[in-house]
């Protein structure tokens, strides 16, 4: 059984990695999630996990309670921080284990996985996700419920109905019916609610699926 804390680790670590190459550009770039850009989910991810209920709540029920609108004022919020402060948070969290209030583990993971994929694809430096962290990622995001479908664009699985996702290179798919095949990379997207064009899909129901997305 793959260790799920070291799995979190390496990928934050990586996604740290990655983020230490950036310059004041690449901080400004919109990032695929929403309107935020690239420092501003940085930010989110820094703090998420180390938030307390009240942090939460609060924001939470000015919005309305709408979970995507308190989201956005969080990480604007932080990103406020600079990029110095989001990186030392981020090495914390990757030493601690940290992960947000209210969710399983995995969380922990899917977080660092798609909002690495949210940064990293504007600015065209891609990487891919190691075999278990890919699987643990896709079967967390397909079987994700409401609310936490919320801020993925709806369920997952409804976006599947009938069709078979099929993520090339790795030994994993979902669904049934005609196959769409994809790269990891555009099946996490596909999972979470991200852009994903039709020219990222092949297989006898790439046309079906691609009208959903």
């Amino acid at each position: 059984m793959n260790d799920l804390p070291q799995l979190i680790r390496t990928e934050r670590l990586a996604l740290i990695e990655f983020l230490e190459t950036l310059g004041p550009a690449d901080w400004a770039t919109p990032s695929l999630c929403g309107e935020w850009t690239v420092q501003e989910v940085a930010a989110h991810i820094a703090w998420a996990p180390v938030m307390g209920p009240l942090e939460i709540m609060v924001p939470l029920a000015k919005s309305g309670f709408r979970i995507n609108k308190a989201s956005a004022g969080i990480a604007k919020q932080y990103a406020r921080r600079g990029p110095a402060e989001i990186l030392t948070q981020l090495r914390a969290n990757a030493e601690s284990g940290a992960k947000p209030t209210g969710v399983p583990l995995v969380a922990g993971l899917v977080d660092a996985v798609i909002h690495a994929i949210d940064m990293r694809h504007p600015l065209n430096s891609r990487r891919r996700v190691p075999d278990a962290a890919f699987e643990q990622v896709a079967d967390f995001s397909v079987g994700t419920k409401w609310p936490m479908t919320v801020s993925v664009g709806g369920s997952a699985r409804k976006r599947l109905t009938g069709v078979r996702l099929v993520a090339d290179g790795y030994n994993w798919s979902y669904g049934q019916g005609p196959e769409v095949h994809a790269q990891g990379d555009a099946v996490l997207r596909i999972l979470n609610g991200r852009k994903t064009s039709r020219d990222e899909l092949t297989g006898a129901g790439a046309d079906q699926l691609a009208a959903r997305l």
